[in-house]
Order: structure tokens, then sequence, then C-alpha cells
């Protein structure tokens, strides 16, 4: 199996009257890396349902920038969207902040208006997450503390949750009236300990986000809304570049939690 959930390159053969030899595509999920052999490779041969035109506006490599990751944040955005949420409430904590889906959420809420609020272990990275939009910064301890109260006081209209269990437990607990959770990580654990106060007394949605497997036409929404809500400068500060045989050594940075933002890589470096 050839890993690697994303790819960004040219048609250069087309069995599929949708794209034609020349067309800059873009591919993120869709079970690649895990059923279908993946983006770390010159060559790949997939079903044409999985991609996408590169959009306008943007390159290719700045899309393998955005990403799983960015597709991910964006997708989260609108499910707290198409939940209730809008502008000027309370604020929205965005957990794993410093990764690639915390880091563009980040981006793309500051940019919509909100009030971010930036959820963090390292304090390194403070200025890195006030620099993409942040207003706040907490503890990821301070959001995942142990409670015996089934609720606490109302304080999240919305979070974006990359971590998981303890915080997100912690999270549910404090969210606001009929505010929502977009679920879409367990760096922190998979186990959810909680309750169904949340939910029975305060309307609090759970929105699980699966941004592998959806219609072209859904991926097509969310990558416009990318381009546009997504400040470029903004992306272009938080990628690097880094060629195909560092993959490995990369990996482990990132088990150890030592990457930020996202990391391009070059099939062809």
């Amino acid at each position: 199996m050839v890993p690697g959930i994303d790819f960004a390159g040219t048609v250069e053969e087309s069995s599929s009257p949708s794209f034609k030899p020349g067309d800059s595509v873009v591919v993120t999920g869709c079970g690649t890396a895990e059923v279908f052999w993946g983006g770390y490779a010159q060559w790949a041969r997939l079903d044409a349902e999985f991609m996408v035109p590169l959009p306008t506006g943007l390159t290719l490599q700045q899309a393998m920038g955005i990403g799983t990751a960015g597709f991910t944040a964006m997708m989260s955005v609108m499910a707290l969207e198409e939940h209730g949420l809008k502008p000027g409430g309370r604020e929205v904590l965005v957990t794993g902040a410093a990764g690639g889906v915390g880091s563009i959420a980040i981006a793309i809420l500051s940019k919509l208006g909100y009030k971010v609020v930036a959820s963090t272990g390292r304090s390194a990275l403070h200025d890195y997450l006030r620099d993409l939009g942040a207003s706040g910064i907490i503890g990821r301890t301070e959001v995942a503390a142990p409670s015996k109260k089934p609720l606490e006081d109302q304080r999240w209209a919305a979070a974006i949750d990359n971590v998981g269990g303890d915080a997100l437990a912690g999270l549910l607990r404090s969210m606001e009236l009929h505010g929502s959770v977009a679920s879409c990580g367990l760096a922190g654990g998979a186990a959810l300990n909680t309750t169904v106060y949340p939910f029975i007394l305060r309307g609090v949605n759970l929105l699980g986000i699966d941004s592998a497997r959806m219609s072209s036409a859904r991926r097509r929404q969310i990558w416009a809304r990318i381009v546009q809500d997504l400040p470029a400068n903004l992306l272009d500060r938080i990628t690097v570049t880094a060629p195909l045989d560092q993959v490995f050594a990369l990996g482990e940075q990132i088990l150890e939690g030592k990457i930020r933002g996202r990391v391009v890589v070059d099939v062809n470096a």
C-alpha cells in the first residue's frame, strides 16, 4: 500500500468525460492510503468521482497546503454554520490548535468575524496562533480538566475539536444553550466519558465530521468556500515543503507533536 491521503497534479490520461489530459486536479481522502493506493507517488490512477478540478485561484502547492486538514476545517465550520452558528456571540474554541486542522480553522473563523480561542499544550506557539487570528489562548489541560459536575458554566458558542477524549467531554459540559461541537480528531484519545445532560438540558449538538467520503458535488462546494474564506497569505505562512524522502522523519515529528501548520510533500524532489 502506498500511503498519503492527499494528491494534487495534472491528468495524463482519462477514460472519464469529466476530465481530460492537462487538467489540474485535487484529491483528498476518499479511502486513499486505506483501501486505495495513496499520494506519496509520482503516478496514480483514481476513480474520477474522487477528483475535483483545482479551484480557481489556487496553485497545486497551495491545494496541498490545504489538503485533508484544511478541507476538514472548512467542513467543520460549514457544519457549525448549518447548526446556527453566527458571528457576534460567545467565543469559538479550537482544540489541537497548532496542528493542520486547527491552524486553518482559526484562520477561517477569524476571517469570518468570530472570536476564536485556541487551545494548545505548546506555549512556544502562542504568537503563531495569534498571528492566525486567535483572540485568546488556553492550555489543553484547562479544557480537559476533570469535573464531578455534569454541566459547567456556559462559555463556548461552538468548538472544533481535534483532540477527543477528556477535552471533548469538557467541551460538552461548557457549551452554551444549543451550541455545537464539530468532532474531527482523537489526538487525546478515542474514549468519551460524558453524560446525556449537555444534550437533554442544553440541546448541545455533537457533529461528527467525516471528510473522507462524500459526493463530488459536496466536495466542490467545500473547496469553493475554502477559496473564499481562507486568507491565502496565512496559508502560505503556515506551509512548508519537504522532499519525499523525509516522509518517515516527518511522521515521527508529527507523533511527537513537533509539527505546526502544514507540510507539503514534493514527490518530485
